[in-house]
C-alpha cells in the first residue's frame, strides 16, 4: 500500500511540475511577443519620422527656391 501511495504522489508531484512549466514557458513567450511588437513599433516610428523630416526639409527647399526666384 505504501508504494502505491508513493507512486501516486510521485506521478501527482510530477503533473505539477510540468504544468507549471508550461504556464512559465507560455508567459515567456507573451512578453517575447510583447517585446518584439514593442521593436517593430518603434522601428515603424521612426520611419514615420524620418519620412516626416525628409518632407519637410523638401518643402523647405521648394520654398527657398520660390523665394529666389520672385526676388
Amino acid at each position: 500500500m505504501k508504494k502505491v501511495l508513493l507512486l501516486v504522489a510521485t506521478i501527482a508531484t510530477l503533473g505539477f511540475v510540468s504544468c507549471n512549466n508550461a504556464q512559465v514557458n507560455a508567459e515567456k513567450a507573451r512578453q517575447d511577443s510583447l517585446a518584439e511588437v514593442a521593436k517593430l513599433d518603434s522601428i515603424a516610428k521612426a520611419q514615420a519620422d524620418s519620412i516626416q523630416i525628409a518632407i519637410e526639409a523638401a518643402e523647405a527647399a521648394a520654398a527657398d527656391t520660390l523665394g529666389q526666384v520672385v526676388e
